[in-house]
């Protein structure tokens, strides 16, 4: 018996890094999986993976219209939906206000926010009339950085800070029909892109030999957190019987990195 038995799932930016882990994490529980990527090639690894467990939708998240085909294709294969993930996302690499080019900046904040913020409020919005009539559950992918400083640059910071404003305007809006959570990944080594109009989408920001010994020694349990160490928080909050009291929260998964050190004598 899974966790998420009998359950239908929808995750966008299901091809790689967390947004996958959750995918193989969901098949296992139970659940069969819809995947709205964006890169064609995915499409094919994930059929030649899970089979007919998944169904795979290529499409950019930031257009409404491909993430209303990516629900629709999701219930013509499998009858229905109860959980959306939304997961995708972009990262600005650290880069400060005042390093910004000033020519670039109302581009690159049109993109970050447009895959970060617009892709799950569109991704919302296309899934809200299968998850209404499921009584079903929203996952967005949030981030360390959108509860404090630190966690990437002012774009990607802002843009988390407004994921999880929505998170908690939509557990509040949508109870008590549909649960509304989110999950706060500290830095993991995943394939997350910088921003295209950077010339920054062609590599990893943990790409560097380094990431990992870094990402050890900037937490309390001193290791550096892989996709699937995320995984089982997304479902926790979407099992309908170990969650069912839980809207508007945020799960923290960080290996401890956010606490504050003691201070040694």
């Amino acid at each position: 018996m899974g966790w998420l038995d009998g359950q239908v799932a929808l995750v966008t930016g299901g091809g790689s890094g967390i947004g996958r882990a959750v995918v193989a994490r969901f098949i296992a529980e139970g659940a069969r999986v819809g995947v709205l990527d964006r890169v064609p090639g995915r499409a094919d690894e994930l059929k030649a993976e899970f089979g007919h467990a998944v169904v795979p939708v290529t499409g950019n998240v930031t257009e409404l219209a491909d993430n209303k085909r990516a629900v629709a294709e999701t219930v013509a294969a499998f009858g229905r939906l109860d959980v959306l993930v939304g997961n995708a996302g972009v990262f600005d690499n650290f880069l400060s206000l005042a390093e910004f080019p000033a020519e670039q900046l109302a581009a690159a904040y049109e993109e970050l926010f447009g895959v970060n913020v617009k892709g799950c409020i569109f991704a919302a919005k296309a899934a809200l009339h299968e998850l209404i009539k499921s009584g079903g559950s929203i996952v967005f992918t949030a981030s360390v950085a959108g509860s404090n400083s630190g966690g990437g640059g002012p774009l990607y910071t802002a843009s988390k800070h407004a994921v999880v404003g929505l998170i908690r305007q939509l557990a509040a809006e949508l109870g008590p029909g549909v649960r509304v959570n989110g999950v706060a990944p500290g830095g993991t080594i995943t394939d997350l892109r910088g921003l295209s109009v950077l010339s920054q989408d062609d590599r990893s920001h943990f790409s560097d030999p380094s990431a990992e010994e870094r990402l050890r020694a900037g937490n309390p349990l001193q290791i550096a957190l892989a996709p699937g160490d995320l995984a089982g928080a997304y479902v926790f909050l979407s099992s309908r019987e170990n969650a069912r009291g839980i809207t508007g929260t945020i799960l923290t998964v960080d290996a401890g990195a956010t606490l504050r050190v003691p201070r040694r004598s």
